[in-house]
């Protein structure tokens, strides 16, 4: 038993990085700012039962189809479905979806259920379930592969019922886990701040449709179809219009702030001696780098383990290293550093912010521009 384990985690840790390195640079080749948007279930997958008669499935498709209807009224976005209609879509097969359409969000749209009266939304990205709790979550979801074909094939022998088999499904998703979080606190604030709802909160939890994808990724309970109130809220057509305006309020300022920390980076894409390239843009007592990379590795901060870059550090939080390269407080010499990290292969990296400590909004650091 131990030898078949230890097999089935190196071939799924060897798929796995195949993979990733086949599909690293599929994001960022668009014109339009393409969001896919998944509804779960379908088909002969009704999802989770509910005693009131609601089915996830019907309310999953219905949120989603008005999420897009929402986002298309932007020109500058593209909106992909993995599914318009009542159909079975395999788990791998929504995660191919998103990939082949180089995809700069994916996010999947389900409902939650408990034997109790729980209710709430919460917003997951991938990670390690940190308690029982999410992964049994996970576990639900997860579960719909035994409906498709070729299942065992499908995933080299993952058992949704074994917590062991969620490790290494997170190596894909840590280049953009930052950017998943941002996304799913957006959502979740819009969720509790435009529409009162109970926040559960932002969580990780091992779901095989998140780890499918190479590009920012969330999964969004939107509620519990198993309580009495919220199951009626999500059934009916003025739930799920409030919740997918609230959704698709979140994915554009999401698109906004990203395009803040990426603007007028071209006539500067050269450059590179950053410390000779533009005029200070100093901004008091803030402190900006490029966070390049995360991972659950602890690396030497040696030029050659960063592609030649220097001035990189390092700081854990939680189970990750996070690194970053840079430390000033001028925001057009870290907008340089940040080109800089990008021409050096790190295509993901971005700007973050820090005052007194704290790492605060880029929005928010650059409000003392004109102080």
């Amino acid at each position: 038993m131990q030898t078949n384990r230890k097999t089935f985690f190196v071939s799924l840790i060897t798929i796995l990085t195949l993979f990733v390195f086949s599909t690293t640079h599929a994001q960022h080749n668009n014109e339009k700012f393409v969001v896919v948007l998944d509804a779960g279930h379908g088909g002969k997958d009704p999802g989770k039962p509910s005693k009131y008669g609601f089915k996830e499935k019907d309310i999953a498709l219905k949120i989603v189809l008005a999420v897009g209807k929402e986002l298309e009224k932007n020109k500058d976005i593209k909106v992909v479905y993995t599914r318009k209609t009542d159909i079975f879509v395999d788990l791998f097969k929504r995660g191919k979806i998103a990939n082949k359409a180089n995809a700069d969000l994916f996010v999947s749209v389900h409902c939650n259920a408990h034997t109790s009266q729980a209710y709430g939304a919460e917003t997951f990205v991938l990670g390690t379930h940190r308690n029982e709790t999410n992964f049994n979550v996970a576990k639900a979801e997860n579960e719909v592969i035994f409906l498709e074909d070729d299942y065992e094939k499908n995933y080299q022998g993952f058992d949704p019922n074994s917590p062991e088999s969620f490790i290494g499904l997170t190596l894909m998703q840590e280049e953009y886990l930052d950017q998943s979080i941002q996304l799913a606190k957006r959502i979740q604030d819009n969720f509790t701040y435009s529409l009162k709802r109970k926040n559960r909160g932002v969580k990780q939890a091992g779901f095989i449709v998140l780890h499918q994808t190479v590009m920012p990724s969330v999964l969004v309970e939107t509620g519990f179809i198993t309580n009495t109130s919220e199951g009626k809220y999500l059934n009916s057509s003025k739930g799920q219009l409030e919740l997918a305006k609230a959704m698709s309020n979140a994915i554009v300022d999401y698109k906004e702030a990203i395009e803040k920390n990426f603007v007028d980076t071209y006539f500067i894409k050269e450059v590179e001696d950053v410390s000779l390239a533009v005029p200070e843009k100093i901004i008091n007592n803030t402190v900006f780098k490029v966070q390049i990379a995360a991972s659950s590795k602890k690396l030497d901060l040696k030029p050659f383990n960063f592609k030649g870059l220097q001035e990189v550090a390092r700081e854990k939080e939680g189970n990750l290293y996070k690194y970053f390269y840079g430390y000033t407080s001028d925001y057009n010499k870290i907008r340089l550093m940040e080109t800089q990290a990008k021409k050096k292969g790190y295509t993901s990296s971005f700007v973050v912010a820090y005052r007194d400590g704290k790492r605060i909004s880029l929005e928010k650091a650059l409000k003392q521009d004109d102080n």
